[in-house]
């Protein structure tokens, strides 16, 4: 092969190197700062045998629900308690969260004899109960914050 090829082909190979480079910083730069990571709750989808809804009007029957507190962007959301609701990033949960601290199958909150309750179902970061990290199904009572991620939720 001439010289001049080879020299062509050098400049190409350390171009394409240096491209991948810049992607791989500015792909650890975007988790470092957060910026990267939008954070939005998609409505439920309706199940047949009841499930996670949304919220009623200011004229439906009252109940248990949970409130987004944060972030900002999404304070005052809130789903109404049927009877499970899953949180996390995959595309089946009640509740879906852009987040990069969420799981794609995060947390649950259930009703058993009455009561509501919360697991973390093997999440890396964990789910909190007032700012205590759970390890076991915890009930859960009007006025507690659940954190999955960076979103905070509020029983109500």
């Amino acid at each position: 092969m001439p010289d001049t090829l080879l020299t062509i082909l050098k400049f190409c190979f350390l171009a394409l190197l240096y491209l991948f480079f810049v992607r791989v910083l500015r792909a650890v730069w975007v988790e470092v700062t957060g910026r990267g990571g939008r954070q939005t709750v998609v409505e439920p989808p309706v199940a047949a045998g009841g499930g996670w809804q949304p919220a009623r009007p200011a004229g439906g029957k009252p109940g248990s629900r949970l409130v987004v507190v944060e972030p900002a962007t999404l304070k005052g959301t809130s789903f109404d308690l049927a009877d499970e609701l899953t949180l996390g990033r995959a595309s089946g949960c009640s509740i879906m969260l852009d987040d990069n601290f969420v799981s794609q199958l995060h947390a649950r909150v259930f009703r058993r004899d009455g009561r509501v309750w919360i697991e973390d179902l093997g999440s890396t970061n964990g789910t909190h109960l007032n700012r205590e990290r759970i390890t076991a199904p915890m009930p859960v009572r009007r006025g507690d914050r659940l954190q999955v991620g960076q979103t905070v939720l509020e029983v109500s």
